[in-house]
């Protein structure tokens, strides 16, 4: 037998579990006849179909995944479900393969970024199913699979660990694996369901309320309108998000700690918690300030509010816009894509370097300093009164590196295909990032179909490469990988 079929049987059942989720967009076509029904009928056979030969054909391998096959599963599971995930699209809007994939890549990796114009006239069912992409991916289908494959005789603690952010990859919530991922679900499930009716409380159609429930749950940025929240220009809805986006960017573990112990006290025992609120706090500020005194807005009321909701929106990496911020001073969108590299929290619906890594980098240079002015001090970086690991600082490190090399290697690759470099550059670091919209021809108020077919992919691969923090791809496209 080959040497991954527990690999590839696990991977079929996680398709199978997977075509089901077109259910829900296949019923919507159906109920508003929209002509997209024969799309999701092909999608959910052929899923079902390719699902259920993996599964049989490996059915008799029932061993443990190793550390090895969990690199290699999670990698399959986000790439193979984002190739199924496009027949809907291809088939009923008739767009080519690589911007469907790039729409679905996009969507379960929580990015947000779009090739789609004109969504207000979308039929119901395909922004059901891009919306529902960005809330399933965005706890990860791979946190689902684990919660229900253990019944089935699949182990997942090494998926978990190849797939969950963050440098303390290691840390339980619960003794068993399965029982953490049921209770992050349930906590997001949960959370997903307040948000609905906090939407549609502020102004939104169910319908609406629902979708955009999805995109900022997932912190992904699909919006069923082009103007995204400026379809709607109400200041309760956007609050409403805010405190959605806020919440999703933080750690679910502590969200989950919280709830389960009914106190706040683990918010407050967590390390990143402060910083990601601090930092988003006074961005918010600087930013409003800096907007109003350069008078893009004569009252700094005004000046806050969109200030506060682009802001944090960027930060989380949901990538919304309430107005074309691009058209601000060029210091604020900068600033805003900079904080979407490293606010958000590791174990959060988020992307970038995450706040625990940044903290543990600006603490590993501060004692460097320290060093060098004594020699013989011994200084440890701690985070949240615990040492940090030797191991973790050079993994932190290694990653940091990784990081920077990656945005600056795709970065002259979409220059050299001629895009001129703010678009190059912004492109990348929001779809590393998976943050969405970046500046100039892929700005807020664009969208990346301008670009041709090989910058599409460049910036496909980025998402998937910042989703699953760099290093899990990596390891599966390194030789030693593949040798016995």
């Amino acid at each position: 037998m080959t040497r991954f079929a527990a690999v590839y049987r696990a991977l079929g059942m996680i398709i199978m579990l997977f075509g089901l989720t077109m259910l829900a967009p296949l019923i919507v076509s159906y109920v508003t006849d929209d002509g997209a029904q024969s799309a999701y009928d092909e999608g959910f056979a052929l899923t079902m179909l390719c699902g259920a030969f993996l599964w049989v054909r490996y059915r008799k391998c029932t061993r443990e995944l190793s550390i090895r096959d969990g690199f290699l599963m999670v990698v399959l599971v986000w790439t193979s479900l984002a190739a199924f995930a496009t027949i809907p699209l291809m088939l009923h809007l008739g767009i080519s393969f690589t911007d469907a994939y790039f729409e679905t890549m996009s969507g379960l990796t929580t990015t947000g970024s779009t090739v789609l114009s004109n969504l207000d006239t979308l039929p119901m069912s395909i922004n059901l199913w891009r919306h529902q992409l960005v809330w399933v991916g965005g706890m990860g289908l791979i946190v689902l699979a684990i919660a229900i494959l253990p019944l089935l005789g699949i182990g997942g603690r090494q998926m978990f660990k190849a797939e969950t952010p963050g440098p303390m990859k290691d840390d339980k919530m619960t003794p068993r694996i399965a029982e953490t991922a049921k209770g992050l679900w349930l906590v997001y499930v949960g959370v997903s369901t307040a948000c609905v009716l906090c939407f549609h409380w502020a102004g939104m159609s169910w319908f609406d309320a629902f979708c955009h429930m999805g995109s900022t749950m997932g912190l992904g940025g699909f919006s069923t309108h082009d103007a995204s929240f400026g379809f709607f220009d109400s200041p309760e809805i956007e609050f409403a998000a805010i405190v959605f986006m806020l919440i999703a960017g933080m750690n679910f573990g502590t969200l989950f700690l919280a709830v389960t112990g009914r106190s706040l006290r683990p918010y407050l025992l967590d390390p990143e918690a402060g910083w990601f609120l601090g930092v988003t706090l006074f961005s918010i500020v600087l930013v409003a300030v800096y907007i109003w005194a350069d008078g893009v807005y004569p009252e700094f009321l005004t000046a806050l509010r969109h200030s506060a909701f682009n802001v944090v929106s960027i930060a989380t990496t949901t990538g919304y816009a309430s107005v074309d911020y691009a058209l601000w001073p060029i210091f604020a969108p900068l600033w805003m894509l900079f904080l979407s590299s490293f606010v958000t929290s590791a174990g959060s619906t988020g992307g970038g370097i995450k706040m625990m890594r940044a903290l543990l980098l600006y603490k590993q240079v501060y004692r460097e300093l320290v060093r060098a002015i004594h020699p013989n001090a011994v200084y440890n970086v701690r985070i949240g009164g615990h040492v940090a690991p030797q191991p973790i600082l050079f993994a932190v490190l290694a990653f940091g590196f990784m990081y920077m090399v990656s945005v600056v290697s795709m970065t002259l690759i979409l220059a050299f295909t001629g895009l001129d470099i703010l678009s190059a550059f912004t492109a990348v670091v929001a779809s590393i990032n998976n943050t969405g919209p970046g500046l100039g021809v892929v700005g807020p108020s664009t969208t990346y179909e301008v670009l041709n077919d090989f910058q599409t992919w460049v910036c496909t691969f980025a998402m998937l490469l910042g989703r699953l923090e760099i290093f899990t791809v990596l390891v599966v496209l390194t030789p030693a990988f593949w040798r016995q």
